[in-house]
């Protein structure tokens, strides 16, 4: 099987340096239309994906970025490893503005987001007690240090609706109450949804600011944002770009089995199930569903 990786950017991150053959292709989803075109190519001898959760231009929301469409997207290209690049505030202090976390936990406090590409009529349960892939984490990881980012390993990540920052109460709230280390708008429901459809997720959370809790750094400041987001971006271009030769163009079976969560997920007995789901399903969950 051939390796394929998926790449998901996140604010300031639109596009792949040095891919070969690149190509933008419009790639049709049953659960909608993604987020933008998604860029094809090979990066030394390796499929590259490429899709910005915002759409070039940034035109969608975090809480208008479809999802499921993404997701699915990516899976009808073959991709068999995603890579989440997203921005980020961070709830500590030595996880500082321009600084990298290999995230490794969740608590979503989304709300107005399809999370589940099953529903009635097709019932699945999944486990996301260890949402994202070690051994995706180890390569970013790598990655990051071999580019020079000061990178921190493990880290929880407070997903918000949004589109407005924390007020000073959340913020205190979500660093010291429920210990997490960063907060973010955008990899919920994206994990789940990539555990769904069997896919390796690692996420990559970029600092750009302290959030609304720090004393000496007051409200979130738009402007500090984005210019840390612009050294974040080539940061990340950077990971990104090593990624190819540490993983590899010839993958073997999940160590983790996130490649194989939907073995005993699905619930509806096979007489009892939607048509129309499973056909919706076909790249999803076309594994156990044939």
């Amino acid at each position: 099987m051939d390796t394929v990786i998926g790449v998901i950017g996140g604010s300031g991150v639109y596009e792949i340096d040095g891919l070969k053959e690149a190509r933008w292709i419009t790639v049709d989803s049953a659960f909608g239309v993604p987020s933008d075109q998604l860029l094809v190519g090979h990066l030394d001898g390796v499929k590259m994906v490429f899709l910005p959760r915002h759409g070039r231009g940034h035109v969608h929301s975090p809480s208008t970025v479809p999802y499921r469409a993404n997701i699915d997207a990516l899976k009808r290209l073959g991709v068999t490893d995603v890579i989440s690049v997203s921005a980020c505030g961070s709830f500590r202090e030595e996880m500082a503005p321009g600084d990298f976390v290999i995230v490794d936990q969740f608590i979503d406090r989304t709300f107005a987001r399809e999370k589940s590409f099953f529903g009635t009529g097709l019932v699945a349960h999944v486990s996301v007690a260890h949402p994202t892939c070690p051994r995706l984490g180890d390569a970013c990881e790598i990655a990051a240090r071999d580019a020079g980012v000061t990178v921190h390993r493990g880290g929880t990540y407070l997903a918000m609706e949004g589109p407005q920052f924390s007020s000073l109460a959340e913020s205190k709230m979500y660093r010291e109450s429920w210990g997490c280390d960063v907060i973010g708008m955008t990899n919920m429901p994206e994990a789940k949804l990539a555990r769904e459809a069997e896919l390796c997720y690692a996420s990559v959370a970029m600092i750009t600011d302290y959030d609304s809790w720090h004393p000496d750094h007051g409200a979130v400041d738009i402007n500090d944002i984005i210019a840390t987001l612009g050294a974040n971006s080539g940061n990340a271009k950077a990971l990104v770009g090593r990624l190819p030769a540490l993983l590899g163009a010839d993958r073997v079976p999940c160590p983790h089995g996130c490649d194989r969560a939907l073995e005993y997920a699905i619930m509806t007995a096979p007489e009892k199930r939607d048509p129309d789901m499973v056909k919706a399903l076909s790249a999803v969950a076309g594994r156990v569903l044939e």
